[in-house]
Order: structure tokens, then sequence, then C-alpha cells
């Protein structure tokens, strides 16, 4: 049985790299899936709401068939049908795609708070985890590697979307929806159709990441499951400038700043215990003013998004 060794400071760095890998992982699926639907020309605000029900559906999914990949999978399906509603109502002429994102994410909000009730007492089985630490001899050590696998399969996901935007065809005909209706419907594309498919798949990822926070870290299904991911997850893709890849380093980033709290707990320090619990939200107002400039903040983004025009 192994025992807790004094590592002295070096338990913050090693406390805040394995929260950071823990606590990115909502952040990273949410704002892939919001790259996703932005580069295809529309922008969701409404993954907060996809996020707290696909928590929801992932965990009933997981319990209702002892299965956490079973709920990983429902959690996914809630999330395309929240994207495809999304993306269906976007299509009608004069209809705001900003309005409709808060409005489908109180309704995502309310579903899942009204379907959940039952399944807050029930105990689901958790999401795996890879010990990728296991070669070190320090519990805090094999502690913070302790990594779950949809963090490891978000990684491939940026990395595949990466690749997509910049060589594949696929990603060619999303961004030229993105940047111009016009230039996609001179080409023979159909942009609405476009935007209502990546919707779907963004709101998809933003399940799975609903998901892994009922399923995983806190693991448990409760009503403030997800204290605004959803939402930050909008800032975060601004700050990566829509790049998959930047994704990843901006997720871990702010999951960094969630993790200083218990990071700092961890050796003592507890003077101003709530106030390390705010610095995501401190990390994504810094983040909205640092890109305040209009030039700056727009540097980047499709052509077709409503911030855009």
């Amino acid at each position: 049985m192994s025992t807790t060794v004094d590592i002295g400071m070096w338990g913050v760095p090693l406390a805040i790299l394995g929260g950071a890998i823990r606590v990115s992982t909502p952040f990273l699926f949410v704002s892939l899936g919001e790259v996703l639907t932005e580069r295809s020309g529309r922008i969701n605000l409404g993954l907060e709401g996809t996020l707290v029900f696909g928590a929801m559906a992932g965990y009933a999914a997981a319990y209702e068939s002892s299965s956490p990949w079973i709920g990983v999978l429902g959690a996914a399906l809630a999330g395309t049908l929240f994207g495809l509603l999304h993306g269906w109502i976007c299509k009608f002429p004069r209809v705001n795609d900003i309005a409709i994102g808060i409005a489908l994410m109180l309704l995502g909000m309310g579903l899942a708070f009204f379907f959940g009730k039952p399944y807050i007492q029930p105990v689901a089985p958790d999401l795996p985890s890879i010990p990728l630490g296991a070669w070190s001899d320090i519990p805090q050590v094999q502690a913070a590697l302790n990594v779950n696998a949809l963090f490891l399969i978000g990684i491939v996901i940026a990395l595949l979307m990466t690749w997509m935007f910049r060589s594949s065809r696929l990603g060619l005909i999303i961004r030229v929806a993105g940047d111009s209706t016009d230039a996609a419907r001179a080409m023979g594309l159909k942009p609405d159709r476009i935007r209502l498919l990546s919707t779907a798949a963004g709101g998809a990822l933003a399940g799975i990441a609903g998901a892994y926070l009922s399923l995983y870290y806190p693991g448990s299904w409760n009503e403030g499951i997800s204290s605004g991911q959803g939402l930050m997850a909008v800032a975060l893709v601004i700050f990566a400038r829509w790049n998959p890849l930047y994704c990843f380093w901006a997720a871990l980033l702010f999951g960094g700043a969630g993790a200083l709290g218990p990071a700092l707990q961890s050796v003592g320090i507890t003077q101003g215990y709530y106030l390390f619990y705010a610095a995501p939200y401190v990390l994504t107002l810094g983040v909205l003013i640092a890109t305040s400039s209009r030039n700056q903040t727009l540097a980047g983004a499709p052509g077709a998004l409503s911030i855009t025009r």
C-alpha cells in the first residue's frame, strides 16, 4: 500500500498538472465542438445547455446499462439532437443564431434538471483511467498522471480536426461555408446543410464533455455540475483563434486555472480559499479584455459568423 511522500512545494506544480488534465477535458471537447460549428459559419451559445443535458443523459444511460461507454454514446446522441435542433431552427430567414443558442441553453438545462432528478442519488459506473504515471514510485506523480481515456481521445480529435481544416476536402467545404455563404452556393454547396451537420457534430462533442463531468470528474450528476464551462469555452475558442490545436493548449491553461485552488490547498495554503476557485472566471474575463480590440478579436474568425457582420 503506497503512502504519501512529502515532496514539498513540488506538490503544487504536480497537483496543477494533474488538475489541468482532469479539468481541461470538458473545456477541450466543448471548444472543439464550438470550433467546428463556428468554422461552418454559425455560433452556438447553447453548448452550456447541451453540456448539462449530455451530463444527465450520459449518467442516466451509464446507470441503466451499467456501462460508462454506453453513457458516453448516450451523451453524444443527446448533444447531436440538440445540435440538429439548433441548426434546423437557424436555417429559417431572420432567425438570430445567438438568440436561439441562449434559448436552447435554457431549454437544455431545464430538461436536464427535470429528467435528471431520479438520478441524483443512484451511482453510475465511472469511466476508466490510464495510469501513465505507473513508472514512478511517488504517489503524487502517479495521481497527477492518472489520465482518463477521453482526454487522450480529445487530443486525437484536435489533431484530426487540424488536419481536416488544412488538408482535406471536407475541411475546405466547411471553411468555404463559414467564410462566405454566396461563395459556397456558387460552388454548388448547400451552406445550410453544412452548418446543420457541423452544429450537430459540435453538439455531440459538447455532450461527450458532459458525460466526462458526470462519469469521471467530479463523477456524479447534480444540477450545478457544469459551472459555466460551456459558456467559458466560447471565450476559449476566440482566444485560440478558431484553431483546434490551439484549443488544446488553451483548454490546458483553463484547466490549470481551475486546478489552482485545490493545488494550493494540498500544501496547506488555505487563506482566500474561495478566491482560488474563481481563477477560471477571472481568466475568462482577462481573455475577453485582452482580445477586446475589434481587429484582434476577429483575427481568424470565419466571415459568415454573426459576430463579424
